[in-house]
């Protein structure tokens, strides 16, 4: 018996990368509903950090130019050390014959997810639900039953594909029993704004500083206007307790310890947070008709900013395999090539950088960390060996490599 379907595709989490989801199927012709816990777009501090290939991306599905009018284009960036100051400035001009966006666009999550909201309204093929949490699935043959809690109880859906977006603690690849694969830190990351202009004392609006009492990664985001404010990520040791961590005092010491200031400045704090790290990633991306994507499928310390970056890589890459199999142009077995692809580029890039960029950050051993400075500025001075550094740093690498994966 033929069973009645809600819309072909039921997404979980109205987050940039179940939104970018949705809206490369609907300009694929492809109907769908998003489902959100929340009762809106939600704002999240941690990611706003777009790379070259990121921004050829989401250009071809037409976003691009209304984040480039909000963000703010990085076209340097700079590798620090506390004690030596700057140890190499990277120019990604260096790749203006890799990609038509030869730098960095720094706009936070939060201003993206309503442009992505506002193109995926304008299709007329998506329903986006707020208020709604996932529930449970129940995988058939030839569909799902999804059900979720709403404002007036228990709702069901049939779909033939049901998406993963829903962050990292996500209850559909639970409920898929999908292995999370891989570990958490010790210690915990704590993330401050200030209106401090940190370009008054040399600084590019990307400076990564290694220190091996606490490292600390500073991004200039556009806020809601200029002047903007400067966003700085710093670790937090385990004995650290949580409260003191997010008092005014330590914020204000971790700043003056990049200023070199004395102990009676004190400097605007806008936001502060404090979250646990993890290194993981899904030992599938597909489980039957169940497929994850994002935060849901993998996640990633933020030094080199591939987390949410990879999320849009897996979401258009999804998107497209989806809209193919939906449309009868391939199998499902265009769905086991986008798990190969991203579940590959995640294990092999994604997180082996990002460990890495961690760890030179925070080494200890001083003769290791003069090795690591020398190395980079050797690097930094050979535009050859620069743009080939760049090619990794701005994941055109990781792009394509994925695609070589067959």
């Amino acid at each position: 018996m033929a069973v009645s379907l809600d819309s072909p595709v039921l997404i979980v989490g109205a987050g940039p990368v179940g939104l970018i989801t949705a809206l490369v199927l609907a300009q694929q012709g492809i109907a769908s509903r998003v489902i959100e816990a929340e009762p809106g777009l939600t704002i999240d501090l941690r990611a706003g950090t777009f790379h070259p290939p990121t921004l050829e991306m989401l250009d071809g599905i037409g976003v691009a130019d209304e984040m480039r009018a909000a963000g703010i284009a990085v076209r340097y960036w700079q590798s620090r050390d506390l004690q030596e100051g700057l140890v190499a400035e990277w120019d990604l001009d260096l790749l203006r014959h890799d990609t038509p966006y030869p730098y960095r666009l720094h706009l936070e999550q939060h201003r993206l997810t309503p442009i992505v909201l506002q193109h995926v309204q304008r299709t007329g093929l998506v329903d986006v639900v707020f208020g709604h949490r996932f529930e449970a699935q129940q995988s058939f043959d030839d569909h799902v039953v999804v059900t979720a809690q709403g404002p007036d109880g228990l709702v069901e859906w049939t779909t033939q594909w049901l998406i993963a977006a829903d962050g990292g603690r996500s209850q559909v690849r639970k409920s898929a029993h999908i292995e999370f694969a891989g570990y958490t830190w010790p210690e915990r990351y704590s993330v401050l704004s200030t209106t401090f202009d940190f370009a008054t004392l040399g600084y590019r609006e990307n400076a990564y500083m290694s220190d091996p009492v606490q490292w600390s990664a500073l991004f200039k985001m556009p806020d809601a206007g200029p002047p903007g404010l400067w966003r700085m990520t710093l670790p937090v040791d385990s004995e650290t307790p949580e409260a003191v961590a997010l008092a005014g005092p330590y914020a204000q010491q971790a700043i003056r310890r990049i200023t070199g200031a004395d102990a009676s400045t004190s400097y605007p704090l806008v936001h502060q947070s404090i979250y646990s790290v993890h290194q993981r990633v899904a030992v599938r991306f597909r489980q039957g008709r169940v497929l994850l994507a994002g935060d849901a499928a993998h996640v990633n310390n933020p030094l080199g900013g591939f987390g949410l970056n990879s999320g849009i890589h897996d979401a258009i890459s999804l998107g497209h395999a989806l809209s193919r199999v939906l449309q009868g142009m391939e199998s499902d077995e265009a769905l086991e090539r986008y798990n190969r692809q991203r579940q590959q580029a995640n294990v092999a890039y994604v997180q082996e950088l990002s460990v890495r960029n961690k760890k030179n950050l925070e080494e200890k051993d001083p003769q290791l960390r003069a090795q690591r400075m020398q190395e980079l500025r050797a690097v930094c001075a050979d535009p050859d060996k620069a743009r080939q550094y760049l090619l990794n740093s701005s994941m055109i690498n990781s792009i394509r490599r994925a695609q070589t994966v067959a």
